[in-house]
């Protein structure tokens, strides 16, 4: 089959590489009819996640057609069913799983000794994301097995199309757990930073959740648009000052909520903290540019919430935890809890509430793939969001 292949920082090709197999009695083969590359692949692409090795196959969000099953899926998933595949796989059956935190899964990461020593404790495993989260193959492939099925599926009607549903594996639960998190209350007003993917999601989560006003925090004109067509009032952050805007639009109280859909990669428009954070990653002193954060502190009126959807892989640096500490502020984080939230989304893709596929830019073949991650890295021909055909 035909998949796309890690081979290094920058350096992904789409190679020839042999069908996947049943494993395990719990596994299913799916034929893969849609992915997306996520900005969270963006991560592996530019190497700030470690334990990537050679020959990985990429991909944490696609769905596809059922093609093959394990003797101990008993019916659960059947040959021919449309199945949404969640990024977080999940046995359903350890302690965390029960109380419905899947992303922290204790038994599908089958690296979960070398997690643990990154953490402290294992977390759940993931596809296409590392050796550090279980060195599962990807979903951008012509096929994929899926451990654990019985529970690592999202099944969907026929009357939906792939691009209305394949988002329920990632981005949309995403931004919702992000807006759920931060107990949006009707008199709040709720600061997103980062319009990309993930940012959207949350604009419309915040919105459909009955904030007072969002608004969302960015430099890429087609982003912002985009935020504003979905119901956010934007903040240019290459062109004004974010800590005056928010402000002035809360009378001087700041934003009750902040939302941090950006992660490790972010860029600060102060010059001083940019050249700080690219040093001290140079020379291995920190890992994540926590820019973002800081700003959120900063801002976030006494007695908030900060959610952070954002992906961080390790250390950041220069945190003002006094600021944390004496205006009270509650930090809430978490990979996605995809499978807690996926019924309600899916009900309220069906009603109309919501097609998630607003957020689509950019559609191609699997080998075009290599072209399409330097495309959407670099926000080139105004890319947002990149679903590939296999």
């Amino acid at each position: 089959m035909r998949a796309l292949v890690w081979h290094g920082t920058q350096d992904i090709r789409c190679d020839t590489v042999p069908d996947p197999e049943i494993e395990d009695d719990r596994d299913a083969i799916i034929k893969v009819t849609s992915c997306a590359i996520c900005g969270s692949d963006l991560h592996l692409y530019d190497h700030f996640i470690p334990a990537m090795k050679k020959g990985d196959i990429l991909g944490h969000e696609f769905m596809g057609e059922v093609v093959e099953t394990g003797r101990g899926l008993n019916g659960t998933l059947k040959k021919g069913e449309r199945v949404v595949i969640p990024f977080t796989i999940i046995c359903g059956e350890c302690d965390q799983c029960k109380r419905g935190f899947f992303s922290v899964c204790e038994r599908s990461n089958r690296n979960r000794s070398l997690a643990a020593k990154v953490f402290g404790h294992g977390t759940a495993g993931l596809f296409g994301y590392s050796h550090l989260t279980g060195g599962y193959a990807g979903g951008q492939a012509e096929y994929v097995r899926v451990p654990f099925a019985d529970r690592t599926h999202i099944k969907v009607p026929d009357s939906l199309t792939d691009e209305q549903v394949l988002f329920l594996g990632d981005i949309f639960p995403t931004g919702w757990q992000a807006a759920v998190q931060a107990d949006i209350q009707p008199h709040d007003t709720v600061a997103v930073w980062g319009a990309g993917p993930v940012g959207q999601m949350a604009v419309r989560s915040a919105v459909l959740l009955g904030a007072k006003q969002v608004v969302c925090i960015d430099s890429v004109p087609e982003r912002l648009d985009m935020a504003r067509a979905g119901g956010a009032i934007t903040v240019d952050n290459s062109r004004e000052s974010v800590v005056e805007r928010l402000n002035e639009l809360t009378h001087g109280k700041g934003p009750e909520k902040c939302i941090d859909a950006v992660g490790m990669e972010a860029h600060s428009p102060r010059a001083v903290e940019q050249v700080f954070d690219r040093v001290k990653q140079a020379m291995m002193l920190e890992s994540d540019r926590a820019s973002v954060l800081r700003e959120m502190i900063y801002v976030c009126r006494p007695a908030g919430i900060l959610s952070i959807p954002g992906v961080y892989g390790g250390l950041v640096d220069k945190m003002p935890m006094g600021a944390v500490m004496n205006k009270g502020l509650t930090i809430r984080a978490a990979q996605t809890h995809v499978n807690r939230w996926t019924d309600d989304l899916l009900r309220r893709i069906e009603e109309g509430q919501i097609d998630p596929s607003f957020v689509i830019t950019h559609r191609a073949g699997l080998e075009q793939g290599p072209e399409m991650y330097r495309t959407f890295r670099d926000k080139q021909d105004n890319c947002i969001k990149v679903v590939l055909r296999p």
